[in-house]
């Protein structure tokens, strides 16, 4: 028995993608939008967002500034009148590359505004409306786009890192609550994915994938019922297993491998 409900067909379901106007989101979007899934898009850039409407008709496009609460709530009324919701997926997401030799205060916290505090100003705006849907007997799913860079700690990773490890406690914990009320929690943990966030990085991103690929991975996770996603497993499986070591065996080795 799967964790979570399977979703076998998306014909009609109304998806909220938080974070779409490019990268792993907006793959999703054209993705489901072909699958026939009404699709709502948010971001914070309006003109990406009126374009991806444009192209794929039927799905609707909301400019959204995660780190404003009022603005998530205003927003999540706007989605609801139209109906229950299917499914929230929040891939939004903020990434610089930093080490102690370039750490700064303001991107430290811009990361947990928009990786940690965003996405619980949508949890509290959505999952009521989601509690009532499984009562009305929908099965909702909500989902976080994590990292594995949440696994353990990485060079280059100071800012970005913990705040995905914190959605990862956050969805384990979500799931435990939620999946008994009828509400289907995922975690997506993507390696490498060629994306505006990654271009900045300047080193060696092995098994790296397009948005296409990573979100052909998540939607299959998604008809399975899976809690967590994470791929391509060629590169997962490794940092999974690494998860597991003790510290004298693990800095070693993430030295070794990232030369960092």
């Amino acid at each position: 028995m799967p964790p979570n409900p399977p979703i076998p067909d998306w014909r009609g379901k109304r998806v909220w993608l938080i974070g779409a106007s490019s990268g792993i989101g907006r793959a999703l979007a054209v993705l489901l939008h072909a699958r026939g899934a009404q699709v709502c898009v948010s971001a914070r850039q309006q003109d990406l967002l009126d374009a991806f409407a444009r192209e794929h008709p039927g799905s609707q496009a909301l400019a959204l500034d995660v780190t404003d609460a009022q603005a998530v709530t205003s927003a999540t009324q706007q989605i609801l009148a139209g109906g229950a919701l299917d499914l929230v997926c929040y891939c939004a997401g903020h990434y610089r590359p930093m080490s102690v030799e370039t750490l700064d205060l303001a991107e430290l916290l811009q990361h947990q505004r928009v990786n940690v505090t965003g996405a619980l100003q949508v949890l509290c705006a959505v999952v009521p409306a989601l509690l009532q849907a499984a009562d009305a007997g929908r099965a909702p799913h909500l989902s976080l786009v994590a990292s594995v860079a949440g696994w353990r700690g990485l060079p280059q990773s100071l800012a970005y890192g913990p705040t995905k490890a914190a959605l990862i406690n956050l969805a384990e914990s979500l799931y435990l609550d939620l999946h008994p009320k009828g509400v289907g929690v995922s975690l997506i943990n993507p390696g490498f994915v060629d994306t505006p966030l990654t271009a900045q990085n300047q080193f060696s991103m092995p098994a790296l994938l397009t948005p296409e690929q990573a979100a052909q991975a998540i939607v299959r996770g998604w008809e399975q019922g899976k809690f967590e996603l994470h791929f391509p497993k060629r590169f997962t499986a490794v940092l999974k297993l690494m998860r597991c070591l003790p510290y004298r065996w693990y800095f070693p080795l993430v030295h070794r491998f990232t030369g960092l």
